[in-house]
């Protein structure tokens, strides 16, 4: 006999014996159920669907208005154009808070609150630093556990990357599809730091800042732009042992806000307390920020806001175009590193450099 898988088996090989071993794992899991392909719907076919309120098409919308490919921005901006009448029908809350103030509870809390209230609410974010520190929406998303799972709510992970311009104008036109998807409040969130709040106090109704108290000074470090532009503020983590200093919190804070120039609005913030983990205050925020609604609109600041801001989207987009263009144009391209050592070198001024690639470009 011959043993050609294992030729150790024959008997001439005193004292060897080799097993059959077993057969290779499959290298794909046979259980695995096969995904069909994603369907390349047309514009009219996304607009019909977010207008029925179909959340799967919403997302996919939303990833075509993040996309960077001309294509995706092309059906992305007929999308929008065709939804857009069926727009403008939610409040718009932007929230923004110091590291550690409970960013993440909070909006769960009333978020959930809103919800329950029989509120349909989407959850977005302004998040142009993810690339550097990592930290965005998406990892909220799995400490709001009750939300992330609610009937009537849609939480969105922001870009990963991109100009803080860019990804605020993407959230901007998110807002957009989400009012047509028939959520009627929509929350933006503040992941990023810096200028992100200016960013989103230019496309939402109330700007909501939410503070810590117990640090010790509770006024320091905060910037003066950020507190002047807040319509309210809340203390968050009002419970325990804190609840003393919280309140010394609150009082601080409405003597500041005292300080400011009265709101174009002639709406008058208001400091609350607040405890996201045991939900106190919690109802109270979302009637201040009826209240504040209920104001506006009667003196027609709500719609004069929402046109000045639709007019600042209009020139920001603008600007985003021209930089873009300028700094693609093959010419600018092989021109920008020499005229650019000329400046270092000081053979001309920067301004000088500036008006000639200018020029090149406009081809004057």
């Amino acid at each position: 006999m011959h043993y050609t898988n294992h030729p150790e088996n024959d008997p001439l090989y005193k004292g060897l014996s080799v097993n059959e071993g077993v057969s290779d794992a499959p290298t794909i899991n046979p259980y695995r159920t096969k995904t069909t392909k994603r369907t390349n719907y047309s514009a009219s076919q996304y607009a019909e669907g977010i207008l029925k309120g179909d959340i799967s098409m919403l997302g996919q919308a939303v990833t075509l208005v993040e996309s960077a490919l001309p294509e995706h921005q092309q059906i992305a901006q007929q999308v929008i154009e065709k939804v857009l009448p069926y727009s403008g029908h939610s409040v718009r809350l932007g929230i923004t808070g110091v590291p550690g103030a409970g960013k993440s509870t909070f909006i769960e809390a009333l978020g959930m609150y809103i919800v329950r209230s029989g509120r349909k609410l989407a959850v977005l974010a302004i998040d142009p630093s993810s690339e550097r520190s990592k930290g965005s929406i998406l990892g909220d998303k799995t400490r709001m556990e009750e939300l992330s799972v609610a009937k009537n709510a849609f939480i969105r992970p922001s870009p990963s990357s991109g100009s803080l311009g860019g990804v605020a104008r993407k959230t901007r036109e998110s807002i957009i599809l989400c009012e047509a998807a028939g959520f009627d409040t929509v929350f933006v969130e503040t992941v990023g730091v810096g200028q992100s709040e200016t960013a989103v106090k230019s496309m939402v109704d109330f700007f909501l800042l939410l503070q810590l108290a117990g640090a010790g000074d509770e006024l320091q470090g905060i910037k003066r732009g950020i507190m002047e532009m807040a319509d309210g503020i809340a203390i968050n983590k009002c419970d325990g042992n804190n609840v003393h200093k919280a309140k010394v919190a609150r009082t601080q804070y409405q003597n500041a806000l005292q300080l400011f120039p009265a709101h174009e609005s002639g709406w008058v913030p208001e400091a609350i307390t607040c405890s996201a983990i045991d939900k106190n205050g919690i109802p109270e925020i979302w009637e201040m920020v009826q209240k504040y609604v209920t104001h506006t609109q009667s003196n027609e600041f709500f719609q004069q806001r929402r046109n000045e801001q639709s007019k600042y989207w209009m020139y920001e987009t603008i600007n985003d175009r021209l930089k873009d263009g300028f700094y693609t144009n093959p010419d600018i391209m092989s021109l920008l590193s020499k005229v650019e050592n000329q400046v270092v070198s000081n053979e001309i001024s920067s301004f000088i450099a500036a008006n000639m690639l200018l020029d090149t470009y406009f081809r004057k």
